[in-house]
């Protein structure tokens, strides 16, 4: 009310002054006025309008054409900083939430500026306050009166100001302030009457009697859930023949029928317990919201639901995006496997030819290839993870890496020396080595171990570190080619031509099973003070069977020897003589051979 008899006065005050003064002494006060006045918009245009008006009558043209130029100056500062008002509210809209007003527990409105000193969230508590002691007044509609000021629209209720409207709060809902404040009055009007029906008598005995009957409500659903539960229980039990039928995994029994029967009891029962229990909590808030008093507590029982289940369904929502790039990543490395797989199966096999790479190293590659790529879709993913940037979460990284690190040290160096021998190639699977004193074939070769099984079928365990510090000797790398050449050494005296034990050590090879056809061929290696030491070469290329072979390779040196009446001094031989017995078993010597305490029968093999 004030502003309006400011500008009257000011109008009165202006028209006499214009009436009792000239008109160029009058203009130039006019002009003087109007740059003293230009900070306030709303006063200046009422004021130049009056003036110009005034000016007319005297019909001084100048004048009038310079008051005129003033008041577009001031609707063109209006006009921009009603497009800078519009521009904040739009600038706001995108991160600002409104306060709610809900005096009786429903939203009547959102208030989203502030207004002077207080913000949207003070505003809205002290709306919903003042608004809340509208209902013990039976009269308020009378009292509520809507009062435009020079800034804002207010709405009030006898000596209180229940709510304001400024400029800002209406272009934030695109329309204007009185329109505004008419919505919101009404709003309140509708408000403040429900409220008190609800709390009149009539209104408690009808939420008594809507208690009633969620009471009864509840007891028939739950009658209801618990039939409903019996009959498929039933159902169940009538078709166990089809629904319970063991689960196996790889030929373990895992669950027999009974047992499996008794789980889906268990499920069966657990899944009633659960539903009973959500229909009670549900119909608990909707209990106490009938009631103003006990409203708090409904609101909190719902919001004890909503607000985990609000944050799931969110998070799974935001986490979309991360997701499909988890997917794209995993699918890339998961085909990029594959076809390594397909590579490595054709180098395997011959069908595919790198230079340079042997067939029996794609294999190993390929494993090590997939742990490198495995391994990168771990670092890629990793960032995407749910709770990847949580303390908790790297709290444990950093946990299982210094326990890797402090508790692998020798676990990492068999690792190492595992790849070097895979690409070193010293033995492959299958080979007959000997590795220290361990003599053996090779059954597994790992990135720790190599695994080692003698001729007496005893399974040796070697760590790749001590493969690769120690020497190696494989016996089936060159028996695949020109064969490996086993040997063996036997000493024959000097009476014995060299001719003759050749002969004899040749022939002695010949025979043995798995000697190659390569003619054999003998080494003197020494002259030693009582016999010559004469060394068997052979080919073989079965070296897995070096054991049998020099076993019946030794039986053949012993027949040869003995059918041509040489004896083998190896590697020293004494005896006590009488000139006639020799070391030659008796069964080799001749039918007419005469000898102290030689025995026919003896020679007959009885």
């Amino acid at each position: 009310m004030m502003p309006r008899i400011l500008i009257s006065l000011i109008l009165s005050l202006n028209v006499h002054l214009l009436q009792a003064q000239s008109a160029d002494s009058l203009a130039q006060m006019m002009l003087a006025k109007a740059d003293s006045l230009h900070a306030v918009d709303s006063l200046n245009r009422i004021i130049l309008l009056a003036e110009i008006e005034q000016l007319k009558k005297e019909k001084d043209a100048s004048k009038e054409t310079e008051l005129q130029e003033k008041l577009r100056e001031i609707q063109a500062q209006d006009s921009i900083k009603q497009q800078r008002l519009k521009e904040k509210v739009e600038s706001l809209r995108t991160y600002t939430t409104g306060q709610a007003v809900a005096p009786f527990g429903d939203t009547l409105f959102l208030v989203y500026c502030k207004l002077g000193p207080f913000s949207p969230q003070e505003r809205a508590q002290q709306s919903s306050q003042k608004i809340k002691t509208l209902a013990k007044s039976k009269f308020f509609r009378d009292s509520l009166k809507v009062v435009t000021g020079e800034q804002h629209v207010e709405l009030h209720y006898q000596s209180t100001i229940l709510l304001s409207i400024s400029e800002e709060d209406a272009l934030w809902v695109q329309t204007s302030q009185e329109l505004l404040m008419a919505r919101y009055q009404e709003l309140i009007i509708k408000a403040v009457e429900e409220e008190r029906e609800l709390s009149s008598v009539r209104g408690i005995l009808i939420r008594i009697g809507l208690v009633l009957l969620i009471i009864v409500g509840l007891v028939v659903l739950t009658r209801m859930i618990n039939k409903l539960f019996r009959w498929l229980k039933h159902k169940i039990i009538l078709k166990k023949e089809v629904l319970a039928q063991g689960i196996s995994i790889r030929n373990y029994p895992l669950l027999d029928s009974a047992r499996q029967l008794r789980v889906y009891f268990i499920l069966l029962t657990g899944l009633r317990y659960l539903v009973i229990f959500i229909t009670f909590y549900i119909s608990l808030p909707l209990l106490f919201s009938l009631f103003p008093w006990t409203k708090g507590i409904a609101d909190t029982l719902l919001e004890l639901i909503l607000s985990p289940v609000r944050k799931i369904v969110l998070g799974i929502f935001h986490y979309v995006p991360n997701l499909l790039t988890i997917a794209v990543v995993y699918i890339f490395t998961k085909y990029t496997v594959k076809f390594l797989r397909f590579i490595t199966d054709e180098i395997e096999r011959g069908a595919l030819t790198v230079t340079g790479f042997y067939p029996d190293l794609a294999k190993p590659t390929f494993n090590i290839v997939r742990v490198l790529l495995y391994a990168f879709m771990l670092v890629m993913i990793w960032p995407y993870l749910p709770g990847s940037d949580s303390e908790v979460f790297k709290g444990v990284s950093v946990f299982l890496g210094v326990l890797l690190s402090l508790g692998s040290s020798s676990a990492i160096s068999n690792m190492v020396a595992g790849l070097v021998i895979t690409y070193m190639r010293p033995f492959k699977v299958g080979d007959r080595v000997k590795i220290g004193e361990i003599v053996g074939d090779v059954v597994e070769k790992s990135m720790l171990v190599t695994r080692i099984r003698t001729i007496k079928n005893e399974d040796i365990t070697v760590p790749n570190a001590s493969v690769l510090s120690g020497h190696t000797v494989n016996y089936s790398t060159a028996a695949e080619g020109e064969g490996l050449i086993m040997h063996t050494t036997v000493t024959i005296g000097y009476d014995v031509p060299w001719q003759v034990v050749h002969e004899l050590l040749i022939s002695a090879a010949k025979k043995t099973e798995g000697i190659l056809e390569t003619p054999p061929f003998v080494l003197q290696t020494s002259l030693d003070d009582f016999y010559v030491s004469y060394q068997l070469n052979a080919y073989t290329r079965q070296a897995n069977k070096m054991a049998a072979i020099y076993s019946e390779l030794h039986r053949n040196i012993q027949d040869s020897f003995n059918e041509a009446g040489v004896e083998i001094m190896s590697p020293h031989y004494r005896a006590m003589r009488d000139g006639d017995m020799t070391t030659i078993p008796v069964i080799y010597l001749p039918d007419d051979y005469k000898a102290p305490g030689f025995n026919k029968d003896k020679k007959k093999g009885q």
